[in-house]
């Protein structure tokens, strides 16, 4: 156990985890296609060496939190969002959360680019769990916050990243979940539809989801997140207020 050890979850507990590992194994010498990959598998020519992307995290989070995670590329920040949101099974360690968890990893994951907007509306809130008549009630909010008027009828590959940013977002936040869970996707779009992601946030806040969020923006965290850690090769460097985190973090980047 590390020195962030924690007790067994509370009833007001969303998140927990216990000791949790991670190790990716990759190939020591780089193999050019699936193919490559076969043969020299089969004739034990594979060699592989161990990457630890976390290294016994310790981490509880309450219901109704706005947590930020930091760190720089490579710290594990997307692979502990990965294990939280039950798309990754971690190699050690204990995994707990509650309730329905929207990981929204990557913006317009699941669009179609031949389907139209309003087709890609109603496949990703489908995929993502909604019926028919839920998303009818909610299509035309969509649409308001995405901000992206008549092309809405024009078919994906027409949009710019922006727009397709800002039409995952906005489907992905449509109800409140549970647990909703954000890598890198408040920075999408201009300065006046991040002001908006991020009232939609706070709003998250005050009617009890909680939110777990990971940015390179320290004023972002500092705006909406009361507490946050700093993750470095994964392991957790410092957990505490947001602001405390926040100005340890930016020193360790200032110096380096």
């Amino acid at each position: 156990m590390s020195e962030y050890s924690l007790y067994e979850p509370s009833n007001k507990t969303a998140i927990y985890l216990n000791g949790i590992s991670v190790k990716y194994q990759i190939p020591t010498e780089p193999i050019k296609n699936f193919k490559e990959y076969v043969i020299r598998y089969i004739q034990g020519r594979i060699e592989h060496k161990e990457i630890l992307a976390l290294n016994n995290v310790d981490l509880m989070i309450d219901q109704g939190e706005v947590f930020g995670i930091l760190g720089r590329n490579g710290a594990g920040k997307s692979t502990l969002l990965k294990v939280v949101s039950k798309v990754l099974i971690p190699t050690n360690g204990r995994v707990w959360v509650k309730g329905n968890v929207s990981p929204l990893l990557q913006l317009g994951a699941g669009f179609h680019i031949e389907l139209t907007g309003r087709e890609n509306i109603y496949l990703n809130a489908t995929l993502l769990g909604h019926s028919r008549e839920e998303i009818d009630e909610r299509f035309e909010e969509i649409i308001d916050f995405a901000d992206i008027g008549m092309f809405i009828e024009a078919p994906l590959r027409t949009y710019s990243s922006g727009m397709i940013s800002r039409l995952g977002f906005a489907v992905a936040t449509a109800w409140k979940p549970d647990i909703l869970i954000l890598d890198e996707v408040l920075s999408v779009g201009d300065v006046a539809f991040q002001e908006k992601c991020i009232h939609r946030m706070k709003g998250f806040r005050e009617s009890g989801s909680t939110v777990l969020i990971v940015s390179h923006s320290i004023d972002q965290i500092l705006s909406i997140c009361k507490r946050a850690l700093w993750l470095d090769r994964g392991e957790i460097m410092m957990l505490g207020a947001a602001g405390e985190v926040c100005q340890t973090y930016q020193k360790k980047l200032t110096y380096n």
